[in-house]
């Protein structure tokens, strides 16, 4: 009767705040870990732990002893365990975990606990060796787990990271082919095709000449074709203009915005006006190429999407960066755009990304403001 009771009485004095108890150690040892790692270099941290394992168990060996043999402490030696098996190593733990057994059972012998019989005092310790060693190697299990786990997330967040890149790359490479693309084509309306309806105006002109002196009336009607011919000249240049808008000096984006206002102005009605309050140079042709096409296609929304009767390009080196800003008086953006309207929108905001810059839209009933805050210094990822 007297061996049931003692083992019954020491189970619950054991086991009666242990799930509280495990939860407050774990807590400080995540705590502590962190600590640590931002704050000392592992030989530090190591020494430090095995220092403070000795320390917590001391003092708790001493409250153990001072509260009596009537209360248990057994589950509060988990803290000095725990932190010795998390900073230092296993075998360090289970020395810190025979050192807790042999503390708390002299503690209690020397506060005056009797045994039945030298049976139950080593059934006593065994059991709470037992229990310690059960910890130890639950917290091998979770610390292996968590290494684990963390190799995953370190190895999947290099392969985002990598894919990432690729991306970005694949992204730069199809937009700078896109861009070569369309210079190409400029080129060729340019030199090809302008030269050749140039060569067929002043060859129209010179046949309605001939036509004049035989006094033949269908001159006339070759004037209205020549005229129709020198039109598409002009709007095959302006396509041209559009493909590859800046040219290779520092003030060419200037000139490309103020003649895509005029541009605007003349073929469609709008009002569409450049302000520079002070030359701005941009000496990175891609840069340049960049915000220009935000600009061009910040006026084509304006024009086809709000109906804006009024646009400004505004175009100013500030004390914080160089800001790009194109304000109408439409109706502004619907809020539920389709998929094919919030393209352009996509576009203006990727080409920002790529020379780091900053993009803000905003748009009401009264008009659209759309900005690009370009700071110092130019460069394209």
């Amino acid at each position: 009767m007297g061996l049931r009771a003692a083992l019954q009485s020491f189970q619950l004095k054991t086991f009666s705040s242990e799930h509280r108890c495990l939860r407050a150690a774990f807590a400080a040892a995540n705590l502590a870990d962190m600590v640590t790692k931002r704050t000392l270099s592992p030989a530090v941290s190591r020494i430090a732990a095995i220092s403070l394992s000795f320390l917590i168990l001391v003092i708790i060996g001493a409250a153990d002893y001072h509260a009596g043999y009537e209360y248990s402490f057994a589950t509060f030696y988990l803290i000095a365990i725990i932190l010795a098996f998390w900073f230092v190593n296993a075998w360090f733990s289970v020395s810190i975990s025979i050192l807790s057994v042999l503390i708390a059972v002299l503690g209690d012998l020397v506060s005056g606990a009797r045994y039945s019989s030298d049976f139950v005092a080593v059934w006593i310790i065994l059991v709470r060796l037992t229990f310690y060693l059960m910890i130890i190697w639950l917290m091998g299990r979770l610390k292996t787990m968590q290494e684990a786990l963390e190799t995953k997330v370190a190895e999947r967040t290099a392969e985002l990271t990598t894919e990432m890149a690729r991306r970005e790359k694949l992204e730069r490479e199809l937009l700078a082919v896109s861009e070569k693309e369309q210079h190409r084509i400029g080129h060729e309306l340019h030199d090809n095709l302008c030269q050749h309806l140039t060569g067929t105006a002043l060859a129209g002109q010179v046949l309605v000449r001939k036509m004049e002196a035989k006094s033949l009336p269908e001159a006339e009607d070759l004037k209205h074709i020549i005229k129709l011919t020198e039109e598409g000249i002009t709007m095959a240049r302006n396509t041209a203009r559009g493909l590859f808008p800046v040219e290779f000096n520092a003030a060419g984006l200037m000139s490309a915005l103020a003649e895509l206002a005029t541009g605007k102005t003349h073929r469609l009605g709008v009002d569409c006006r450049f302000e520079c309050s002070a030359p701005v140079f941009i000496n990175d042709v891609e840069v340049a190429g960049h915000l220009f096409r935000i600009a061009q296609e910040a006026v084509r929304n304006a024009i086809k999407h709000s109906q804006a009767r009024s646009i400004v390009i505004a175009f100013n080196e500030l004390e914080d960066g160089i800001l790009l800003e194109i304000r109408d008086d439409g109706k502004g953006i619907p809020e539920t755009a389709s998929a094919g309207d919030g393209m352009g929108l996509r576009i203006m905001k990727y080409r920002a990304s790529m020379i780091d810059a900053s993009f803000e839209l905003k748009s009401g009933p009264a008009g659209t403001t759309l900005g690009c805050r370009l700071k110092p210094p130019l460069r394209v990822k």
